[in-house]
């Protein structure tokens, strides 16, 4: 069994893949990690010289190989992951697909002090963050409420959130 973590950055998607991998004796996969060690590029250094189209390939790629591994596994996607190709689809069928959602007030407060080491949103002021993230959230929550299970992460421990994903998980 794979179990598929989505979720805006931020939204504890790493933090919770290593807990519930842990609780449930799985492999943890980290899909940007993947995509780094396959291109000997960091996920910045990708878009800059290769480009957008270039990475959600390559993404994409490896996200197929992921996916059709036997073995049991928690995988922390990117951000943008669901949204493109038919990526969510593909998710849904190979995994169970959970969204891991919060609030713009929680991601922001999480991400004002980890600016330094997303790219993403490194030269954003603290003042025009919750919008920017307002802005992606409304772009990315049509795929990612798509998963099969949603649950909110606000207010929560990453043990809380893992206890809650093994209620929910289907017999295996």
């Amino acid at each position: 069994m794979i179990i598929s973590l989505a979720g805006y950055m931020g939204s504890g998607k790493s933090l919770i893949a290593n807990d519930l991998a842990k609780k449930l004796n799985f492999k943890v996969v980290d899909l940007d990690q993947q995509i780094i060690a396959e291109n000997q590029l960091e996920i910045s250094e990708i878009f800059e010289k290769q480009g957008e189209i270039f990475f959600r390939k390559a993404e994409r790629k490896i996200l197929e190989n992921i996916l059709n591994a036997p073995e049991n596994s928690v995988l922390s996607l990117g951000g943008g992951t669901p949204a493109y190709f038919d990526n969510i689809h593909l998710l849904n069928q190979k995994s169970f697909s959970v969204f891991l959602q919060a609030s713009v007030k929680t991601l922001s407060e999480r991400l004002q002090s980890e600016k330094s080491e997303r790219p993403l949103i490194a030269k954003i002021s603290d003042e025009d963050l919750p919008e920017f993230i307002a802005k992606h959230l409304f772009e990315r929550n049509p795929y990612y409420t798509q998963c099969q299970a949603v649950i909110s992460v606000d207010g929560k421990t990453a043990q809380e959130v893992s206890d809650e994903i093994i209620r929910l998980l289907p017999a295996f």
